[in-house]
């Protein structure tokens, strides 16, 4: 019964946009929206990563804006990020990322930042819904394995809003795309050129990479790092206790299993959740009751846990990006174009 107030309010609301009756800010610097149209995890994180690595290559200096979704204070300063914004960190630490539920402000604040004048483009991360900044391009994200949200908006299904609303979209991503037949693949396809016939279609898979390990900083017991350059092959064959506090269960253990790990138990935590000593100690004790060989998790959650005991065994990330399958030349050239960034 949730569904029909909850769809009317914000088809409402869309509408009002539609009309240019609710202001929208606009600036005056390229800006994309990486978004979706359902709740939990389509691949958000590795897409925002794509484009950063691409604007970096072409000389491009890109800045991160986010609402900082259940932000927490840092142990050691006060600074409150989320796992998004520590994992981003971490992986561009020269990029300018700032979060704030008033995504407008982020704005205004980082174009004040004392190296604005070397930024190019903003993305705007999870912001398809966010409608009070004007933007160059949106970007919106279907997951293959449940790309329409089971065709209700929440709380009867996962849609944040219609299906409709796909026709506001420049740049269509299928991820997960290897999860699904060609024959769905098609079906997908035709529905969103439906409603949307000017939308550029691509399809997308999360590559497994590399091993991203903690190493207790030698300054600090309290501090620690980051170390990436595993090769993902040498887990092959081995045997896991994996956790997860993520939108999207399930494609992690689809991801371990094509990266040859028998995931002896999925241990799964609530989105964004913010672990514990106790729930670390937990995870240990599980392994160590099934035996298993490693302890694994994704990048999200190894960023928000704290230092290990270098006598316990590491607890290791499996780090992903977004690998094009179909479409990544006309994405590239769109970016390019619209944002005139040629």
């Amino acid at each position: 019964m949730l569904e029909m107030p909850y769809s009317a309010a914000v088809e409402g609301r869309n509408r009002l946009y539609d009309l240019n009756i609710l202001a929208v800010d606009q600036f005056q610097i390229p800006m994309i929206s990486v978004g979706n149209l359902t709740l939990g995890g389509t691949g958000k994180s590795p897409m925002t990563a794509w484009l950063v690595n691409l604007f970096l290559q072409k000389n491009v200096k890109p800045g991160l804006i986010s609402r900082g979704y259940k932000k927490e204070k840092n142990k050691t300063n006060d600074e409150h990020t989320n796992d998004e914004h520590k994992e981003m960190r971490w992986r561009f630490p020269d990029v300018p990322h700032l979060q704030n539920t008033s995504r407008a402000q982020a704005v205004r604040q980082l174009l004040k930042h004392e190296h604005h004048e070397h930024i190019d483009v903003i993305i705007l991360d999870d912001a398809f819904q966010h409608r009070q900044i004007r933007r160059d391009i949106d970007i919106v994200l279907l997951d293959a394995t449940a790309p329409f949200g089971f065709e209700h908006i929440f709380p009867r299904g996962t849609l944040r809003e219609s299906v409709s609303q796909l026709r506001r979209a420049d740049i269509v991503v299928l991820t997960r795309s290897d999860l699904i037949d060609e024959q769905s693949r098609q079906a997908i396809k035709r529905r969103v050129l439906s409603i949307n016939p000017t939308a550029v279609w691509s399809e997308a898979v999360h590559r497994p990479t590399s091993l991203v390990s903690q190493i207790v900083s030698q300054k600090s017991a309290v501090s620690q790092k980051l170390l990436s350059g595993e090769s993902i092959e040498t887990i092959r064959g081995l045997s896991a206790l994996a956790f997860c506090g993520i939108g999207n269960p399930p494609a992690f253990r689809h991801t371990l299993e094509t990266c040859g790990v028998r995931v002896e138990k999925l241990i799964v935590y609530p989105d964004h959740y913010s672990y514990t000593d106790g729930d670390v100690a937990e995870l240990r004790q599980t392994a160590q009751t099934f035996g298993t060989d490693l302890i694994l998790c994704t990048m999200k959650d190894l960023v928000k846990l704290t230092a290990p005991d270098a006598r316990q065994q590491p607890i290791q990330a499996v780090a992903a990006e977004i690998q094009f399958s179909v479409g990544e030349e006309t994405v590239c050239e769109t970016l390019f174009s619209k944002l005139n960034l040629n």
